[in-house]
């Protein structure tokens, strides 16, 4: 079967498509034929051979994808992988693990979901987010952000939402954010205090210097929220710092399989009453995984972006 293949970590380039073995189902197995795969910023840190922990790293030759959508004895499914295996025409999981899609929600978007919308549910619930919150998204055209924009949203929070580009800026505004900022821009945090005053919560997907002045705007009694290191490092904020200024650090999420799986259902269930959208910005064939890491790490991708399995 045809996959894309990582024979050794370094630069997009080193995503190789190739003809593989073909899976087997095992018992208790099932086989899911693939029509799209989900990539996300993770799988390019671990490309890179440099995931956010040397843990992550799959013994090589592998195969990166975490997550599939497709179709198994004709029903839409959608299915958490082990952390590789998911840039495959076809991949083998538990009986159990599949999710069917429900009415009203295409494949597309339920793969979209799958990973982003279950990270956006588990922050927005760590949150604890309130009407009369104000919330900062960072990154908040990302797969994950557009998603903290919505949630907000829908609990009736003002959100204030950083991006690094008009047509990213553009998007936050659309999905409701109240307040934009270009966050490439100096002086950005002060444009948000004059805005917006301090903030309650703040979802650091970026990490670095960005999280922590993030974390600045920050009022006592606060909760900080990180995510993400897109810069390539968490934001230095550590306990002292936070107890100091009387923040609470609400970090991690679900963990378990079947936490993990309620969450992907409840967020294809608010897709489905049409309260959370996801946006896809950008789709590349199976064999161009390359293009798609390439643009995640230039930063010129948008929402989520997918691979598909031409058939």
């Amino acid at each position: 079967m045809r996959a894309v293949v990582i024979r050794e970590f370094g630069p997009p380039e080193v995503l190789e498509p190739a003809e593989v073995a073909e899976v087997r189902a095992g018992p208790g197995e099932v086989i899911i034929d693939v029509e799209l795969a989900n990539v996300t910023f993770v799988e390019t840190q671990v490309r890179a051979g440099k995931p956010p922990h040397p843990s992550m790293l799959p013994p090589l030759p592998a195969i990166l994808g975490n997550g599939v959508g497709g179709t198994m004895a004709d029903r839409p499914v959608v299915a958490s992988l082990n952390g590789t295996g998911g840039y495959a025409e076809r991949v083998v999981v538990p009986a159990g693990r599949p999710i069917e899609v429900p009415d009203g929600v295409t494949l597309r978007d339920a793969v979209a979901l799958l990973a982003d919308g279950r990270t956006a549910l588990a922050l927005a619930g760590r949150a604890g987010l309130g009407p009369g919150d104000t919330v900062l998204v960072e990154a908040a055209a990302g797969g994950v952000g557009t998603l903290l924009v919505q949630i907000a949203r829908n609990a009736g929070a003002r959100v204030v939402a950083l991006a690094g580009q008009p047509r990213k800026l553009a998007i936050a505004r659309d999905l409701g954010a109240d307040l934009t900022v270009d966050y490439r821009l100096d002086g950005w945090e002060q444009r948000v205090r004059e805005a917006a005053g301090e903030v309650d919560v703040v979802f650091d997907g970026v990490g670095g210097d960005i999280g922590l002045a993030a974390f600045g705007l920050l009022a006592a009694g606060g909760r900080f929220c990180p995510f993400g290191m897109a810069s390539g490092s968490f934001a230095p904020v550590t306990p002292e710092l936070a107890r100091a200024r009387q923040v609470t650090i609400r970090a991690g999420a679900a963990a378990s399989p079947e936490e993990l799986a309620a969450l992907a259902r409840t967020a294809l269930a608010e897709a489905a009453t049409g309260r959370l959208r996801p946006v896809i910005g950008q789709e590349f064939a199976l064999a161009s995984a390359a293009s798609a890491h390439a643009a995640i790490e230039a930063r010129t991708a948008v929402g989520k972006t997918l691979l598909t399995v031409p058939r």
